[in-house]
């Protein structure tokens, strides 16, 4: 890259829409390739089975409750460190960054620790009563969770690039990891060639090799990019900062933190019921969260987006930025919502068929697409409307919305599935909550824009 393209994007000036598209375009397209990423992983095990599938379903759950813990310092290291830039304090945000990842090391050690000593009881939580599926968990589960590491680093680091203003270059280490699991993937699950047959744990070990290259990738571009003011680049990574620093990281991110781990636990909960319908359900559950997440993970990438350019405009009191910017954003989520919900409510038989090949498996992903489809352009509005809110520094109130309406799903399901909808009434569960989210979540920005941006 030229110096010149490798500048970092001035978020407090400049045409709204260009700035906004300039910093969420990259975000989008490495949210996407993330995706791209997840779906690469299940479309190669899913031609192991779907026992096999249960079982990465079930090793996977532990590795997303690992990123709820990972985002107490990624979203109180990029809010702060947004803020500090819009301030043009750049010495603040150089200790808000590094003391950012100090904690992301000491959360991505205790993680691994825990994970290798409690593996089977963790495991045990879902009654995965198949001998192949339980296996493929703990395989599974074993080395993403155990070097999960690197996918904490990258997690953080993504977020302190996107605090300054630089979304290329996250974008350029995720496209790198990507090219490098999708050559791993049938290498390492079906041993082609020299390659040993390894299934579940290939399919593990590819996918922490394309994490440590996306890692390799992140502290490269710190050192060879061209930003102006590159507060990666001069950290002290080994310093012990002021209180203040960890304290404020902490006040921000705790209350995502909790809400992303509760949002986990709520969904192991649910995981836990689908397990009573069969091997089959378990597998549409983790595939069909793949699938859903073209919409979930681009919707998230804008919001991350939305969240630097809000917190920059918030450190420089440039509140109607905010507002503008919030708006556009609505619009352009809102129509890409539509779109999904288009797709998976029009077309789920040809996209189940991707991924499953038996007739049972396939009836229950197209239910499961048709029913989750309603709520996509709400759970966009959601996503984008949590991450300006978390920019003006209000973790605590999205995180009381967000568990006391997802913590419902539990509640809902039980009351659905005995009123005779069977696994459909938990699929209704998770699609009413998020129609109610959305709605809800855009009631309190515009409160919020009314008492706070003026």
């Amino acid at each position: 890259m030229s110096m010149k393209r490798s500048k970092s994007i001035d978020l407090t000036s400049g045409p709204i829409l260009k700035t906004l598209s300039e910093l969420a375009l990259p975000i989008m397209a490495s949210s996407l390739l993330g995706t791209a990423y997840n779906i690469t992983d299940m479309a190669w095990i899913g031609l192991l089975g779907s026992k096999a599938v249960a079982g990465v379903g079930v090793g996977g759950m532990y590795v997303w409750l690992s990123q709820g813990l990972v985002a107490l310092p990624r979203m109180g290291g990029q809010v702060n460190t947004a803020q500090s830039c819009g301030r043009k304090d750049y010495k603040e945000a150089r200790s808000y960054a590094a003391s950012a990842l100090q904690i992301t090391i000491l959360f991505g050690l205790l993680f691994a620790a825990a994970s290798i000593i409690f593996l089977d009881p963790l495991i045990g939580f879902f009654n995965l009563t198949d001998p192949e599926a339980y296996s493929s968990a703990r395989s599974y589960m074993l080395i993403t969770c155990g070097l999960i590491i690197f996918s904490f680093l990258n997690l953080t680091l993504t977020g302190l690039f996107t605090a300054q203003g630089d979304s290329r270059s996250p974008l350029m280490a995720n496209f790198l990891g990507l090219v490098g699991n999708m050559l791993l993937d049938p290498l390492l699950i079906l041993g082609i060639g020299p390659f040993p047959r390894l299934e579940t744990a290939g399919a593990a070990i590819a996918t922490v090799t394309a994490q440590f290259l996306v890692f390799a990738v992140l502290i490269f571009r710190i050192f060879t990019s061209g930003l102006e003011t590159n507060v990666l680049r001069e950290l002290h990574l080994f310093s012990r900062f002021p209180g203040k620093f960890y304290k404020n990281i902490i006040r921000i991110g705790f209350p995502t933190a909790i809400q992303s781990m509760l949002y986990c636990m709520i969904s192991m909960v649910l995981t836990r019921m689908v397990s009573a319908f069969g091997a089959a359900a378990i597998a549409v559950q983790r595939v069909g969260g793949q699938i859903e997440s073209v919409s979930w993970n681009t919707a998230d990438g804008f919001a991350s987006a939305l969240n630097a350019f809000t917190a920059q405009n918030f450190g420089a009191k440039k509140y109607d930025r905010i507002r503008q910017g919030y708006r556009i954003s609505f619009g352009i989520l809102t129509i890409w919502g539509l779109i999904i919900t288009a797709a998976f409510v029009l077309l789920p038989r040809p996209i189940s068929g991707l991924f499953f090949h038996d007739p049972e498996s396939l009836r229950i992903s197209v239910n499961y697409l048709i029913i989750i489809g309603f709520c996509e352009a709400f759970m966009s509005i959601e996503l984008m409307t949590i991450g300006a809110l978390s920019g003006l520094g209000m973790t605590k109130l999205c995180s009381i919305i967000s568990i006391i309406l997802t913590g419902a799903r539990i509640p809902l399901a039980m009351l659905l599935t005995h009123a005779g909808m069977g696994l459909n009434g938990i699929w209704w569960a998770l699609s009413l909550t998020s129609i109610v989210k959305g709605i809800i979540f855009t009631l309190t920005f515009r409160q919020t824009s009314r008492t706070k941006l003026n």
